[in-house]
């Protein structure tokens, strides 16, 4: 495979000597003269397109001579059009006017970083999103952003995958779509196959690493993820998109939508269906979604109905692959649902979860310095999973063993279904304030409430134990209340901006919990957080700038961390100080950043590398931790078919005083080992990415790109035989689009993951104790597929 394909690169090399066209320029407004980054630049004819940059200078490349329609788009301004001839290259500058119908972009542009703000961040619009759509989970549109971890329980990118920044987990990333948050009020975590294909409604995303700016959810630890829907589109316009794959992998999406009706409407929809049998035993997907969305554009406001739905159907494979059997070879062993009387698998070992969203969203520009952002929001989530249990005391679900004759059955195989079933709603709201170019103000915040139940049946037992069908043996309620308010400002001075911002967050929390007795009963929680912010920009020249700040976060427990502990053991809410400082640059052939961060926590929640369960992690509190490190990225046009984008992060991340404690089954105590300073769990001291993207044939594209991710301690000990292996990971992205009469656009791909077909694995955990005088490790990884395909047709009418 590795020679076949350093034969085809080579084959291909001569091609970049062909001579090819472009044409280059630049997007500014016309009224103030100011460049307009994010604007879309468009040839007809052609496939080929680009977005303006910072500096709203743009490029297309590999064009040939001909005549051509040159279009540019951008929200807030109106449609412009040049009809051009190419012989030779060509510059094309553009000034547009504002438009008359106002836009959504103050929608999302509070709780986002702009290419000034003093923090670290990577933007991708939606050329970049639809390039790497092609079926896996949401996370793996975000996989090559700096210091990002990527994996898949199933072992192919279909069902639960998850994400880490900075070596934090979805828990302390807080993510919000349309302003909106989308973490677990009660876990904290993010669910992406709740809402399967999301990437296909999705226009935007900004991805903050650190602290970052101030947003609506939960605080960030480790980064934010912004996600913004589709917006306006202004022509009409339906879609066929087809992934089909390894492991019985098939993904079907239709879209379409109305473009503008009558200059104030527009109706977009989107139809979803995902499968997969995963690389893993038993570890299939069943995955359906809708995503339906009407406005209506005014002169100077813009209301929105966002109505959205997933659903999701997975074999349970979250506990992994036991370490003996990775060793021995069989990489694919999930042993959930094991019947020992029988030696076969329970065959509904199935997690089932629906999630309904309803977004109602409001712009309205109040004066021309003045503008307003509001949202109302509502989702409905219920489901359960289940799952056979061995061997279970009967005394664990409440009833009382069953004696027949001279038998008493304390025991039983059985099957239980955990179910929740919960509300979140709410409202979010911003008014900012720009009275000129140099100042602006941002009011911000939000008033979410959730009400989750959690309830448990037995559905089945071997034993008799004289239950009704469906009985349900346990059943609690949680509420829970989070309000913040924001203000953010921004003051340039010159070539310096100043950077301010401050936010107060409130938040209740009732569960059922133990108390000081060891008994369960409803109690109430009430924490206050205050986060403030400062940095500042020094604009070196129209191409780069260097900037620093100090940001503090705080954070909540999450719903385990309050559960099963009692007043006098609950852990505390986490506290960070970050500090980040960083130089970034924005040439036409080049760009780059360097940012370095320091990241100062007290009483961090630490992950011990074990699961609960039902797969929830277990964290305990560490006084003092900390991480640090320098993240860079680098993109380069080495020729006119050729670039090459990479980024690095090298840190060290770090526990002070930390104490293990491991059951001793020889004498049925705890012991204790403390370690001064050993490294944070499942954070790797160094990732990189690295793609290579090469232009053959105009509208054609070859992408070479590679992941590396160093060892990761599945605890906080350091301990290698506790610990998962580095990995350096290599995929071909092939794209490939036409046109023909009545069709707009014929895109054909194919990616090729893990082409030299490494082994290795992503995640894991641990479960160690001390038995016969020694310490036992039972480890569980999470092993990621061989070579495997996705091929993708995309048809545009």
């Amino acid at each position: 495979m590795k020679n076949l394909f350093a034969v085809f690169i080579a084959l291909l090399l001569p091609v970049m000597a062909a001579a090819q066209l472009s044409v280059t320029g630049k997007i500014t407004d016309k009224q103030t003269g100011e460049a307009l980054p994010g604007a879309t630049i468009t040839l007809s004819n052609s496939a080929v397109n680009a977005v303006s940059d910072v500096n709203g200078k743009y490029h297309l490349d590999n064009l040939k001579s001909g005549a051509y329609t040159l279009k540019v788009s951008f929200i807030g301004y109106q449609n412009t059009s040049k009809n051009i001839t190419l012989n030779t290259d060509a510059v094309n500058n553009f000034a547009l006017s504002r438009s008359t119908l106002f836009t959504e972009e103050v929608t999302v542009s509070a709780t986002r970083a702009t290419e000034k703000s003093p923090t670290a961040f990577t933007n991708l619009n939606k050329k970049d999103i639809e390039k790497n759509n092609s079926g896996r989970g949401f996370e793996y549109l975000l996989e090559q952003t700096p210091s990002t971890v990527v994996t898949s329980n199933a072992g192919a990118g279909v069902g639960y995958t998850s994400i880490r920044i900075r070596g934090s987990d979805a828990t302390r990333t807080n993510v919000t779509l349309n302003g909106i948050p989308l973490n677990d009020a009660e876990d904290q975590g993010v669910y992406f196959v709740d809402l399967p294909d999301l990437a296909s409604s999705v226009d935007n995303i900004q991805v903050q690493r650190g602290v970052g700016t101030s947003t609506n959810g939960a605080g960030a630890f480790g980064a934010s993820i912004n996600i913004q829907t589709t917006t306006r589109r202004d022509t009409a316009y339906a879609e066929l998109n087809n992934s089909a794959g390894s492991y019985g992998t098939l993904k079907n999406t239709v879209s379409f939508g109305t473009g503008l009706l009558g200059d104030h409407f527009s109706f977009d929809g989107r139809l979803s269906r995902m499968v997969s049998d995963g690389y893993i035993d038993r570890a299939s997907s069943d995955l359906k979604s809708f995503f339906l969305s009407g406005a209506y554009y005014g002169k100077k406001s813009v209301l929105r109905l966002n109505v959205f739905s997933g659903y999701e159907k997975t074999y349970q494979a979250w506990d992994g692959v036991p370490e003996d059997s990775v060793k021995f070879g069989n990489r694919r062993y999930n042993e959930l649902g094991y019947i020992n009387s029988t030696n076969s698998f329970y065959k509904n070992q199935t997690d089932n979860y629906t999630q309904n969203y309803y977004q109602l969203l409001y712009n309205q520009q109040l004066t021309d310095k003045l503008s307003f952002s509001g949202a109302l929001h509502l989702t409905r989530g219920y489901g359960y999973y289940e799952e056979y249990k061995n061997n279970e005391p009967v005394s664990a679900y409440g009833l009382k063993p069953v004696i027949i004759g001279t038998d008493t059955l304390a025991n039983t195989d059985l099957v239980r279904r955990l179910w929740l079933s919960n509300y979140f709603y709410g409202a979010t709201y911003n008014l900012t304030y720009k009275p000129n170019n140099d100042l602006n103000m941002i009011l911000g915040g939000a008033y979410n409430e959730y009400r989750g139940d959690h309830y448990n049946n037995i559905e089945w037992t071997q034993q008799s134990t004289t239950i009704p069908p469906d009985y349900e043996y346990s059943r609690n309620h949680a509420k829970k209340t989070d309000f913040n308010i924001f203000s953010r400002a921004e003051y340039r001075l010159g070539k310096v901006l100043f950077y301010g911002d401050v936010q107060y967050r409130h938040i209740s929390y009732s569960f059922l919990g133990f108390d000081q007795d060891l008994k369960n009963v409803q109690q109430q929680v009430e924490l206050d957080f205050f986060n403030p912010k400062a940095g500042i920009t020094y604009q070196i020249n129209s191409n780069s700038n260097v900037y620093g700040s100090v940001a503090v976060g705080n954070h909540e427990p999450n719903r385990n961390d309050f559960t099963n502990s009692s007043p006098q053991s609950r852990p505390k809410a986490e506290h960070l100080t970050d500090f980040e400082a960083g130089y970034r640059i924005n040439e036409s052939a080049f760009s780059g950043s360097i940012n370095g961060f320091y990241m100062l926590y007290k009483n961090q929640l630490v992950l011990t590398g074990s699961l609960d369960d039902v797969g929830g992690a277990i964290r305990t509190n560490i006084k003092d931790s900390y991480r640090a490190g320098v993240e860079a990225s680098v993109r380069v046009k080495i020729a006119q078919q050729l670039s090459w984008f990479v980024n690095a992060t090298v840190s060290t991340n770090k526990v002070k005083n930390f104490t293990q404690y491991l059951q001793n089954y020889d004498t049925g105590t705890l012991d204790a080992t403390q370690y001064k300073k050993s490294d944070i769990a499942y954070s790797p001291n160094l990732t990189g990415s690295s793609t290579i993207s090469y232009h053959p044939i105009k509208n054609g594209e070859i992408a070479f790109i590679s992941k590396y991710v160093s060892r990761q301690y599945l605890d906080n000990t350091s301990t290698q035989s506790r610990s998962i292996d580095g990995y350096f990971v290599n995929d071909v992205r092939l794209n490939y689009n036409f046109s023909i009469k009545g069709l707009k656009n014929i895109g054909v791909g194919l990616l090729v993951n893990n082409v030299f077909s490494k082994k290795y694995q992503s995640d894991g955990a641990t479960y160690p104790d001390i038995e016969s005088g020694k310490v036992a490790n039972y480890n569980y990884f999470y092993p990621q597929a061989p070579v495997n395909f996705l091929a993708s047709l995309n048809l545009k009418f």
